[in-house]
């Protein structure tokens, strides 16, 4: 399939300073070139815990503040375009090293230039790992993984559902109209754009959809047991991020069960984090079950992580040889409300009808 054009190109991002997979890389990023350059200055190990706790003294507070800052100014950088982003961090890391080398030290001038150097190349050298990385999960490399992902509902899925909708259009063809206008949202979901979230009552309905198409095909054979009752509908989460799991657990935990199972979705939400946990019967002798589960993980986990970094994060695991359990975490982001109004719109909206009064009396005088 060719790629579309609306992929062709890159555009470079700025990095999400509240997120906790950039803070966290950053501080090892930091330390790791801390402990670089005591390795690279001190060539005997008993002066390498001294000329270490020195420089931390010195870096460590500075990368305080700056982190502190980037959280503080993060949703207005983000609203920035990068090279005017990129200026203004590269005027914060400025002032940021000035305090503090000011407050460390009474010689400010003289170990100024030194300090800003270090931190501007360390600034330049992060951001371009932040770039390469955003770079490296942009649509242009992930085009492909997403594709397939959105193939894991498998050919002749398409084709039983067809079978079981001409089983009963004639016994029950307002069933058999449910169960076709079910097949035409769920392959237009799959056919579209899917790089954005989306509400999470959504993706559940789409859930019920393929659900229902395979209870005409599986019978009394596919039980689901849903317990949403406490799940936040307007969160946002990955499109098709339950679906594939839903799929595999099918594929893998029903249809290879001569008596079928009892697939469970529980969804609620805790602490700001929303939980999934999504369990299937599982067959310890098939091999194959195990495998098909490690890549529908494999391939969820890629999206958590495309649009969650490490504040994501999922779990799968065997429950005594009967269930396979798949917990996955998200953050809990609701989808921004839209501005109201300025006041001056609707006040100059509120004088047109006099406007159009003085016209009208104007017209029958």
């Amino acid at each position: 399939m060719p790629m579309s054009t609306k992929y062709d190109e890159y555009s470079p991002l700025m990095p999400d300073w509240r997120n906790l997979g950039v803070v966290l890389r950053t501080v090892l990023y930091v330390n790791f070139g801390m402990v670089l350059a005591v390795l690279a200055r001190h060539s005997h190990a008993h002066e390498w815990p001294q000329a270490m706790t020195e420089l931390a003294g010195s870096v460590e507070p500075f990368l305080i503040l700056e982190l502190t800052v980037l959280w503080l100014c993060g949703p207005w950088l983000a609203r920035l375009p990068y090279w005017r982003g990129v200026a203004v961090i590269t005027a914060i890391t400025v002032v940021c090293a000035t305090l503090i080398t000011g407050l460390l030290r009474f010689t400010l001038w003289l170990e100024l230039v030194p300090v800003l150097f270090w931190s501007l190349l360390a600034q330049a050298g992060l951001l371009y790992y932040f770039h390469m990385r955003n770079r490296m999960l942009s649509p242009v490399v992930i085009e492909a993984k997403l594709q397939a992902l959105q193939a894991r509902i498998r050919p002749h899925f398409l084709f039983n559902s067809i079978n079981a909708v001409m089983s009963i259009v004639r016994h029950d063809p307002r069933q058999a109209e449910a169960a076709l206008q079910d097949m035409a949202d769920l392959f237009r979901v799959l056919m579209r754009d899917n790089r954005d979230l989306t509400p999470l009552a959504d993706e559940v309905e789409l859930c019920r959809q393929y659900l229902g198409l395979e209870k005409l095909r599986l019978g009394s054979r596919l039980e689901v047991d849903w317990n949403v009752k406490s799940m936040p509908t307007d969160a946002m989460v990955p499109p098709l991020v339950l679906q594939p799991l839903l799929e595999n657990a099918i594929y893998h935990g029903i249809e290879t069960s001569g008596i079928g199972g009892t697939i469970s979705v529980n969804i609620f939400s805790s602490r700001d984090v929303v939980h999934a946990i999504l369990r299937n019967p599982y067959q310890p002798g098939n091999k194959r079950h195990h495998r098909g589960n490690r890549i529908a993980v494999a391939n969820v986990r890629a999206r958590l992580a495309l649009h969650f970094d490490a504040e994501a994060s999922m779990f799968a695991k065997v429950i005594n040889d009967e269930a396979y359990e798949v917990h996955i975490r998200m953050p809990y982001r609701q989808l921004p409300q839209p501005k109201p109004a300025p006041h001056v719109t609707a006040t100059a909206e509120s004088k047109q009808p006099s406007v159009r009064k003085t016209s009208s009396q104007g017209s029958r005088e």
